[in-house]
């Protein structure tokens, strides 16, 4: 192993590919269920609904959003939870599908919010959730995304295939997906908390950084590119050549806790937010 330190403008001595940034635009229900008619599956039907959702607010909450399913979650002055479940349904005919999302029924139990429908892989529900500012997250997914924003607690997040984002959140978070893009926003002078550690094995990462901002930066790449806008007085470990890991540690700012955001096979980008 080596390790050389040296004050260097990564923008431009490592600037492989630029990464494009995904859209944070949140869709409302209604966007939603129009977009979700206008979908087409060859010669299927689809039915979409939207359910208004009551949950228990018990200062933490676990999300399941099944085999096909995902969940947004956003932070709110508020004090209790709102939620909605967005449903949808394939058949062979409109009537098919219809009866095929009647049959999915929504569990909100305490702490816990989940789908429950007919057996095969014709149907998904995502969760559309607002919760105080501060609160406890546990969100779980197969094939689909999940999404915080403006969020504060203990935060576990995993989906195998989708991607996941974070936006000015903070805490203990930990983050985890298999296949798909890893999206940080951070906010503010610093992370507030533990900190955070996110990781995708087959995706991007894309992080904002604030000027100003104070962490410990933790961020790489074992098979991409690397790109940052930001200079950055950087350590790295182990070899730099094609196949090896690139892992980028450095303070910046004043320093603060541990941010961490990797991928083995996807590029990286650090763009100033």
């Amino acid at each position: 192993m080596r390790t050389h330190a040296m004050a260097v403008a990564l923008a431009a001595a490592i600037a492989l590919a630029a990464m494009p940034a995904a859209s944070v635009a949140q869709q409302t229900d209604e966007e939603w269920l129009d977009d979700c008619r206008d979908e087409g599956y060859g010669d299927d039907e689809v039915f979409c609904e939207v359910r208004e959702v009551t949950v228990e607010s018990t200062g933490r909450l676990r999300i399941d959003g099944g085999r096909n399913g995902g969940a947004w979650v956003r932070g709110e002055d508020r004090t209790t939870v709102a939620a909605t479940a967005r449903i949808q349904a394939r058949g062979d005919t409109r009537a098919e599908a219809r009866e095929r999302a009647e049959r999915i029924s929504i569990v909100a139990r305490s702490g816990e919010l989940l789908a429950d429908g007919p057996s095969g892989g014709s149907w998904s529900v995502s969760f559309n959730v607002r919760v105080p500012r501060a609160y406890d997250l546990e969100m779980e997914a197969h094939n689909g995304p999940l999404s915080v924003r403006g969020v504060s607690g203990s935060i576990e997040m995993r989906t195998r295939n989708g991607p996941v984002s974070l936006e000015d959140a903070g805490g203990d978070v930990r983050a985890r997906t298999q296949n798909g893009p890893l999206r940080v926003r951070l906010a503010g002078a610093r992370w507030s908390g533990e900190g955070l550690d996110a990781q995708t094995r087959n995706g991007p990462v894309h992080l904002e950084i604030p000027d100003g901002f104070g962490a410990e930066l933790e961020i790489g790449t074992r098979n991409g590119p690397f790109r940052t806008e930001i200079p950055l007085l950087v350590t790295f470990e182990g070899d730099m050549g094609p196949g090896h890991a690139r892992e980028i540690h450095t303070r910046l700012g004043d320093g603060g806790p541990l941010v961490r955001a990797v991928t083995t096979n996807g590029p990286v980008m650090i763009e100033r937010r």
